[in-house]
């Protein structure tokens, strides 16, 4: 070893390093122009808005989330994440006012579950929540209120 250099040890060279400089300033590039001009669609070169931010302490909190009846009798939460039905929550808010508008497209919830899990209970009917919780003085003010946006029975 020698310099800081042991033998058989091979130096990054110059056409290398430019490179690699070169890929670290367009990824910045990527991701400054996808802060100032895009939206959560230009992920991972764009802002995932729903984490950032603070919430007032006078404002409300909205929660979307679906419920499933099912072949089995029961209520559910539908899993919104992949391994759940296959969707992701955030794919669901950003299609709130189109499924609001046709309630159709929450059969591929129950596909992408049926799919998923062939030997659990089979959704028969679905609903599109929003729930709202109030804060005042940054507390809970009572318990969450529930609005029904869209309902869907599941075609077999």
């Amino acid at each position: 070893m020698t310099d800081g250099v042991r033998t058989g040890d091979v130096r990054l060279g110059r056409i290398g390093k430019c490179v690699r400089v070169g890929v670290a300033v367009v990824g910045i590039g990527l991701l400054i122009n996808g802060s100032v001009r895009a939206s959560d669609d230009a992920w991972p070169f764009g802002p995932m808005s729903q984490y950032a931010g603070s919430v007032a302490d006078d404002a409300s909190i909205t929660f979307t989330r679906i419920s499933a009846q099912t072949d089995a009798g029961t209520t559910v939460d539908v899993p919104l994440n992949i391994e759940g039905a296959g969707v992701a929550r955030a794919e669901i808010e950003v299609r709130i006012g189109e499924i609001v508008k046709d309630p159709s497209l929450l059969q591929s919830v129950a596909d992408g579950w049926a799919r998923k899990h062939p030997d659990r209970p089979k959704y028969v009917k679905l609903e599109l929540i929003r729930d709202t919780t109030q804060l005042v003085k940054g507390r809970v003010e009572g318990p969450p209120t529930s609005e029904v946006l869209a309902t869907w029975e599941v075609r077999k």
